[in-house]
């Protein structure tokens, strides 16, 4: 019996090896690359992360479909649409058209937590304040204080909704706030970053998730602001439909975006995404959209993603563009910040 029992933990246990680790093996990124033809997989992650790992950095709970419930938070119009005269560039990119801001290019770290929602809002919100004040402000607003005090968002580490987010910054507004131990701002980031590069010896993937941290209403930075009126807002929040995304952007900067991802995008390296045919859903993710362009006669959007350098193109991504690749054209979020 105890011979029994040993034999069925060796299967059990080799079961489950083979389930957490697959996706991110060299076997799996060959397979990849063999039918792909507009992107390239690489390794991103040491083979041996468990799949676990990979789902905890997935948090976004805002891969939207439009329905008659929801067409009302959907904007399509705005006066200053107007005055684009309906000239759309094929190619466009926030770092280059707003040279001065520094956030527009950065790329974050939500660490072992499923903040990307938080991540992702908080920074395209920093941009377009940057932008609407000529870089008057041009620092980071505090992902930790969405992620941990905002709790209509969702719960924290464990995800939340983007454009709950927005609605918060309309309401409640965010204080600023930089990376992980950079003292930066009111409320600067504390959760710690994680390596994901098979060479990194940093990695978060044999750790549990991140504790949601208690919500702290006061200033513990470099900038000793008052808390309670300190705060930065947005004048409302909304869902872009497609045809206004572009426009969008261009008038008040970068958005977020969420899409459903599957086991292939995690070992993304170049080149415009298109899922592969066999790879299965995993969850739902947040970056930030910040252009768009066209690659080899493939249309993509542009985006900046929060798993650090070390991830895909130096952080970066392309998606292909008009087709909802993965949900994504139908899930953009934004809000247009007030400054005065």
């Amino acid at each position: 019996m105890a011979r029994v029992l040993i034999l069925l933990s060796v299967i059990l246990f080799s079961v489950y090896m083979t389930e957490q680790a697959h996706f991110l093996e060299k076997d799996y990124i060959d397979s990849i690359n063999a039918q792909a033809t507009t992107w390239k997989a690489g390794v991103n992650f040491p083979p041996s992360t468990p799949k676990e790992a990979i789902l905890r950095l997935l948090g976004s709970r805002g891969v939207q479909i439009p329905n008659k419930a929801n067409y009302k938070m959907y904007k399509s119009r705005d006066s200053n649409y107007d005055n684009l005269f309906g000239r759309i560039p094929k190619k466009f990119d926030a770092r280059k058209k707003w040279r001065k801001c520094k956030t527009i290019g950065a790329v974050r770290d939500q660490g072992n937590c499923g903040s990307c929602w938080a991540l992702a809002t908080s920074s395209a919100f920093a941009d377009r304040l940057c932008v609407a004040t000529d870089a008057d402000f041009n620092e980071f607003l505090s992902p930790e204080e969405l992620t941990f005090c905002c709790h209509t968002c969702g719960n924290g580490c464990n995800g939340g909704h983007s454009i709950k987010a927005w609605e918060r910054f309309k309401s409640h507004g965010l204080v600023t706030g930089g990376d992980y131990k950079s003292g930066e701002g009111c409320e600067p980031y504390r959760v710690p970053p994680c390596r994901h590069h098979a060479e990194g010896n940093n990695s978060c993937s044999d750790k549990p998730m991140e504790k949601n941290h208690r919500c702290t209403r006061m200033c513990y930075g470099d900038q000793d602001l008052d808390f309670d009126d300190d705060h930065r807002y947005t004048r409302d929040s909304y869902y872009l439909t497609y045809g206004s995304i572009q426009k969008d952007v261009m008038n008040y900067g970068p958005i977020e975006a969420s899409f459903d991802v599957y086991d292939d995008f995690p070992s993304y390296k170049s080149g415009v995404y298109i899922r592969s045919d066999n790879a299965s859903y995993l969850g739902g993710h947040a970056v930030k959209l910040i252009g768009w362009g066209e690659e080899s006669g493939v249309p993509y959007w542009l985006m900046v993603n929060s798993w650090n350098t070390d991830w895909g193109d130096k952080g970066l991504f392309k998606i292909q563009r008009g087709t909802n690749e993965c949900g994504v054209d139908n899930s953009t979020t934004a809000g247009v910040p007030v400054t005065n």
